[in-house]
């Protein structure tokens, strides 16, 4: 066994394997639109298409598109292709996660804290750069934002309670 695996616990996961999740996923997703547009109406109102109807249509054919992929996948044989290396997928999910984290604080920091604190951390953490360079970065970006967006071409953006205050 080669010192990488060791290190890795294994080479990742197989492009199979993958596929199949991935299909799966996207079908469980697709049966959440094709319910939820069951329950606001998917048919044909007076005023014209209801709520769900455009969102049934795109949720079926994900739907569809999933159990294609689905059945390609199964039908065929396994080559054994690796997916990616764990540490490949270490360096995608060290963007992910933070990315994530920044979303679900949006509505409670506000976009501009929000961003500061992803840009500074990012800059910190990924390109090591040294922290006042970090943070003036930080905290020149999002005001440039707001003045481009907020100031400029007059579309608010969400703000938190630190903006709020200011």
């Amino acid at each position: 066994m080669n010192e990488t695996v060791k290190e890795t616990g294994g080479a990742g996961p197989s492009h199979r394997g993958v596929e199949i999740g991935v299909a799966v996923a996207m079908a469980v997703l697709a049966l959440i639109g094709i319910y939820g547009s069951i329950k606001v109406g998917i048919g044909w109102g007076a005023e014209g298409p209801r709520a769900g109807f455009f969102p049934f249509y795109v949720s079926l054919a994900v739907l569809i598109s999933c159990a294609i992929n689905f059945a390609k996948v199964v039908l065929s044989a396994d080559d054994g292709q690796l997916f990616a290396e764990w540490g490949q997928i270490r360096q995608v999910l060290a963007v992910v996660v933070p990315t994530a984290i920044y979303v679900a604080a949006i509505p409670f920091l506000g976009i501009y804290v929000a961003s500061a604190l992803l840009i500074i951390a990012f800059m910190k953490w990924l390109g090591k750069y040294n922290w006042l360079m970090s943070i003036a970065v930080g905290v020149v970006v999002p005001i440039l934002t707001f003045l481009m967006f907020e100031v400029w071409f007059l579309v608010p953006l969400p703000k938190g309670p630190l903006e709020n205050f200011l």
